[in-house]
């Protein structure tokens, strides 16, 4: 048995970026990640996908892949032997193995870039009450929280990492620009966006914005971005005010 090291997301190698997901449900995928930005990047071959059903690895007649919690309690467990033959059949597969978990490290914008600069990863997607701890332990297996509430499985968490990590890849944005103004790019969120018509329902696009003064237009847009993280993000607020004293500290 072997496991890959969590704390590293590997090497950018040649070839697309590449993603295993393990699965009792492989057909909910590509979904989504089929259609728009993701899906024209999968038909250029800019990244890849492939699934394992875990199914497959049980043994038993029944094709049993979970079993009752030692100590009592409601619900199943995804069994660790069936798990680790399915993760070994994988193991050849470049970048971190992960599992999609509300008790995981928080997926955000630095983690996407780290997971997109690598050569791809391999998500275990749970069912029931979750999966054994041993088979997580014995394989390395770094654990992803796409926020504080419960899903019925890991294939919808699995589908928000890959799209936030895809989008990222060269080639798929066709405005980089675009992608380096979104919320959470600079540490703050996004300013407010305004088009055509300049006037609706007695609501007017603010002046600045059509003035063509392209300097007066970044400090609105600047202002406005600390506006809305002060208030509405107190955590990513205070965080971006320490980046910002440190970088002074460093000049």
């Amino acid at each position: 048995m072997s496991g890959r090291t969590p704390d590293s997301v590997g090497e950018k190698e040649s070839g697309p970026w590449h993603a295993t997901l393990l699965t009792l449900m492989p057909e909910m995928f590509p979904g989504t990640l089929g259609h728009s930005l993701a899906g024209r990047a999968l038909e250029k071959g800019i990244w890849s996908l492939d699934t394992v059903q875990i199914r497959d690895f049980a043994t038993d007649r029944h094709r049993t892949v979970d079993d009752t919690p030692f100590g009592g309690g409601a619900g199943m467990v995804m069994r660790p032997d069936v798990l680790d033959r399915a993760l070994a059949s994988v193991e050849d597969r470049q970048g971190p193995v992960l599992y999609m978990s509300p008790r995981g490290r928080v997926l955000d914008q630095g983690f996407a870039k780290e997971l997109a600069d690598g050569p791809g990863v391999t998500i275990l997607c749970g069912r029931y009450e979750g999966v054994d701890q041993r088979v997580l332990d014995a394989r390395s297996v770094v654990e992803v929280s796409i926020g504080d509430y419960i899903l019925s499985g890991g294939e919808l968490a699995a589908t928000v990492l890959m799209d936030t990590v895809v989008r990222l890849l060269p080639g798929v944005m066709g405005n980089q620009e675009s992608a380096s103004e979104e919320s959470f790019e600079t540490g703050l969120l996004e300013y407010p966006i305004y088009t055509r018509p300049a006037e609706w329902e007695g609501r007017d696009v603010p002046e600045v914005l059509q003035s063509g003064h392209h300097a007066r237009i970044r400090e609105w847009r600047q202002a406005r971005a600390e506006e809305l993280t002060r208030q509405r993000r107190p955590d990513l607020w205070q965080a971006w005010l320490d980046q910002q004293k440190i970088t002074k500290q460093g000049h």
